[in-house]
């Protein structure tokens, strides 16, 4: 059975298709600046690669030209043996904790919650059409980010702000990296036979985000109403008094909307920086003594700690610390950093056994009272086991 991932963008759509008789991937790739000059698309199969510039109006161009290239290249013979389509949706607001079959009434409803992920939600919507108007036969299914916080409790979810916030505009956190978090929880299942299993995820890449997990449910995460929450990330600057959003305003002129791109797009590693957005970049000027590069380094991981420490009094204890995403996988002395800062949970790690890179490993000593892990996320897999679940149900 083949079934194809789709993480669709304002500009872009991402796929990977899998044959999930091995969950292997067949192919994969990358349509980008859709709708915009230099359009592009990037496909991997049998270990090569093929890059072509191409003129991509909108999203129905780059699904068409995406079925056409399975078939050009040998991938598929015929479209019929696509069994089904799985999208990464980003917010279902508290109406979906699992993922569905996609009808007209979830498209009306991401639709309505756009509000809330108002750059995700309508990208959303244009890769599900695109699709279904291609391949009008085939189920697809919705996979939401939001779906596997929805287990919270009312203490988790609810901000002390007043109550008809939420009741009217639905203010309360919703958290992000669901399918990752639900990845992670479900791979380290497997790798450590213990029941009510405690573990923290951590997610963190440009965007980052931690989350709390009992027995494979989410108890807390760190991001909330909007991924602008939580650690400090690339350009987000996370957590902060929502006092300086109206103090800037005033000091610069600005409105809310401006202030608050600044604090997505502008803070966090690059903001503090006032160099990259990029861990590698900022470590490596650290490394040469910029001390607002030391600075950067040293705020986020000790965001990365504060969430931690916060979420080991949350559980009663962690058996079980995740590293995950870009900067998680790959970067040995974030990991070695956030873990010195741990020794008083009774974290140690092997620091030869920490230096690598997107492997699934064991980083933590025998001694050690917290197993720690990296382990490489695979969202696009989640979406894909999800869907065929569907499937088999129908």
């Amino acid at each position: 059975m083949k079934i194809i991932s789709i993480n669709a963008g304002s500009s872009s759509l991402k796929f990977s298709l899998f044959d999930m008789d091995t969950e292997s991937v067949i192919a994969s790739g990358l349509f980008e600046r859709i709708g915009i000059e230099g359009s592009c698309y990037t496909i991997k199969c049998r270990g090569e690669k093929v890059e072509q510039e191409v003129e991509l109006v909108d999203h129905s161009d780059a699904v068409r030209i995406l079925l056409e290239k399975l078939i050009d290249l040998n991938i598929i013979e015929s479209l019929d043996e696509i069994d089904g389509v799985g999208h990464r949706l980003v917010h279902g607001k508290d109406k979906y904790s699992s993922s569905v079959v996609i009808t007209d009434e979830v498209i009306e409803d991401l639709d309505k919650f756009k509000e809330f992920a108002p750059l995700h939600n309508p990208a959303n919507i244009l890769g599900i059409s695109a699709f279904r108007e291609a391949l009008p036969g085939v189920t697809m299914v919705g996979v939401f980010d939001t779906a596997f916080h929805q287990t919270m409790d009312e203490t988790s979810y609810l901000y002390p702000v007043p109550y008809s916030w939420y009741e009217k505009y639905g203010v309360r956190k919703y958290g992000f990296h669901g399918t990752s978090h639900r990845y992670i929880s479900d791979t380290t299942a497997k790798l450590v036979d213990k029941e009510n299993l405690r573990l923290i995820s951590c997610h963190i890449g440009n965007g980052g985000s931690i989350s709390a997990v009992l027995d494979g449910k989410c108890v807390d995460t760190s991001m909330g109403l909007t991924p602008l929450a939580g650690i400090m990330m690339g350009t987000r600057s996370g957590d902060i008094d929502p006092s300086i959003i109206t103090y800037v305003m005033e000091k610069e002129g600005k409105n809310a909307s401006e202030v608050i791109d600044d604090l997505n797009k502008r803070s966090g590693l690059l903001g503090l920086s006032e160099y990259s957005h990029d861990m590698r970049d900022v470590l490596a000027r650290a490394d040469e003594g910029d001390e607002n590069c030391i600075l950067a380094r040293d705020k986020y991981v000790r965001s990365i700690v504060n969430y931690i420490g916060q979420y080991h009094l949350l559980l009663g204890g962690v058996d079980v610390i995740v590293f995950t995403a870009g900067v998680g996988e790959n970067s040995t002395p974030i990991r070695k950093l956030v873990c010195e800062k741990l020794l008083p949970l009774g974290v140690k790690i092997d620091l030869e056994k920490n230096n690598i890179r997107g492997e699934i490993t064991k980083i933590s000593t025998e001694d050690s009272k917290v197993q720690v892990y990296v382990i490489p996320t695979d969202e696009e897999l989640m979406i894909a086991r999800d869907t065929l679940l569907k499937l088999e149900a129908r």
